[in-house]
């Protein structure tokens, strides 16, 4: 096939899909291995840059634990996990916020600005940008006996999002790149889970797309299978016969959330394939799973 022939098809099959989200927001989740690799970070700079010179308004909201476990590591400060959430006490949160806020948001800053785009960077506490209370984890092991509550430290839940400062960026052409760093009522900090940012950031922003990185191709069935398409019944039905497990069960409880509450489409797509974000939005195939109402 003509090599120049095969590059008009995937600009005109994009063609489409650029006149409906002109204008449109769409949140990102940036994490996993296209935080680590040096190509990918730069593959996934290049496509939120070029998403935002062709109109479209990306939000990207980042995690961020690997570098936290290295940080803490080389400090000496042990670390544990309760149902996947790092135990928080105040200074394991020192250093979420500095390696989140720090570290990993003035990296992502950096490299979309050397791809020609105007990033932002910000923290879930800038604005009060993200609202967060203590997050309770309840669990019920014994039948007839009270639940247990067990105290994760200073781990958060989002209670509300104040978009006022997102829009202001996003009216001068700004990229906001946020962490997942809360404040609660009396200005305490809070460490919180990216995806539920992301996922209550669409929802306050009317966002037509959340787009969730993994190091995973997508949901897959009960037989391994990736699911190209499926709707909040049949993800409701995923969840209640454990297809769903480990860490994607935040993620589509996540997702589902953000369906229920307005968001057009949720995209869990596998972050190690280059420019994953842009092959997802602007071709007819797509990659990983779309989610939709």
């Amino acid at each position: 096939m003509n090599k120049d022939y095969s590059i008009a098809d995937v600009l005109i099959e994009s063609l489409p899909y650029i006149r409906r989200f002109y204008g449109k927001t769409i949140v990102i989740k940036y994490g996993g291995n296209a935080m680590v690799e040096d190509r990918l970070k730069e593959d996934f700079a290049r496509d939120v840059t070029l998403m935002r010179y062709i109109g479209l308004n990306p939000v990207v909201v980042h995690g961020g634990g690997p570098q936290i476990g290295i940080v803490l590591d080389q400090m000496g400060i042990g670390t544990s996990f309760v149902d996947g959430m790092r135990v928080t006490d105040e200074p394991t949160m020192d250093v979420v916020e500095m390696v989140l806020g720090g570290k990993v948001n003035k990296s992502i800053v950096a490299q979309i600005n050397r791809q020609g785009g105007k990033a932002v960077g910000l923290s879930g506490k800038d604005g009060g940008l993200v609202l967060a209370k203590k997050l309770h984890v309840v669990r019920t092991s014994v039948e007839n006996k009270p639940p247990e509550i067990i105290d994760i430290g200073m781990v958060g839940e989002v209670v509300a999002i104040n978009p006022e400062i997102i829009n202001t960026l996003k009216r001068d052409d700004f990229i906001p790149v946020i962490a997942p760093v809360g404040v609660g009522e009396s200005g305490e900090t809070y460490n919180i889970n990216a995806d539920w940012v992301a996922s209550k950031i669409a929802t306050a922003l009317k966002a037509i797309k959340l787009i969730l990185l993994t190091d995973v191709e997508g949901i897959k069935d009960s037989s391994g299978n990736v699911v190209s398409s499926v709707n909040l019944k049949g993800l409701t039905k995923m969840l209640k016969d454990n297809v769903v497990s480990d860490g994607m069960i935040p993620k589509v409880k996540c997702s589902r959330e953000a369906i229920e509450n307005g968001v057009e489409k949720v995209h869990i797509i596998d972050g190690r394939i280059p420019h994953a974000v842009l092959l997802e939005i602007f071709t007819d195939k797509g990659i990983g799973t779309e989610i939709v109402n």
